[in-house]
């Protein structure tokens, strides 16, 4: 029972803590009176703090699962695992810069999440994807040197 019951604390932590962290470290973007205001739209609180601990943590888990994946099924010989790692590290976070905009300008009006009082313009584009880019460096730094260490002789 003890067993079962630390594995899953284990698998939590190892799924959770990242993205609290990275949640912490975007933190600054809340500075911005639209980025407050696209949290304390989103359902279904309809408030800033708990909806923001959500996305953030919930945001981590493509990179903390795909790193995961990536260890599980890729031989560490030569080259290989560094190379998957740095990969999927690129793909994310092109995607994170590139999606974020996407989700909150138009998928999100598109549901009926209508957040932006300045109209969703030019600097809303540039303000989330700003906020994408900086997410996706809070795991592609790390991610990257990961790589590096994985790339050097001997692996890890």
């Amino acid at each position: 029972m003890a067993d079962t019951a630390g594995g899953w604390l284990l698998t939590a932590l190892v799924f959770v803590a990242p993205g609290v962290v990275a949640t912490l470290l975007w933190a600054p973007f809340l500075v911005a009176k639209r980025v407050r205001a696209l949290f304390a739209a989103l359902p279904p609180t309809d408030s800033v703090v708990p909806s923001y601990a959500v996305v953030g943590v919930t945001a981590s888990i493509p990179y903390v699962a795909g790193v995961l994946v990536v260890l599980a099924t890729v031989d560490p010989a030569d080259a290989g695992l560094s190379n998957a790692v740095l990969g999927l590290t690129v793909a994310l976070s092109v995607l994170y810069v590139a999606g974020a905009p996407l989700l909150g300008v138009v998928v999100l009006p598109s549901l009926g999440v209508d957040w932006d009082r300045t109209g969703y313009g030019a600097s809303t584009w540039v303000l989330l994807a700003a906020g994408g880019g900086w997410y996706a460096a809070v795991f592609a730094v790390p991610f990257v040197l990961l790589s590096v260490v994985f790339a050097l002789p001997g692996g890890y």
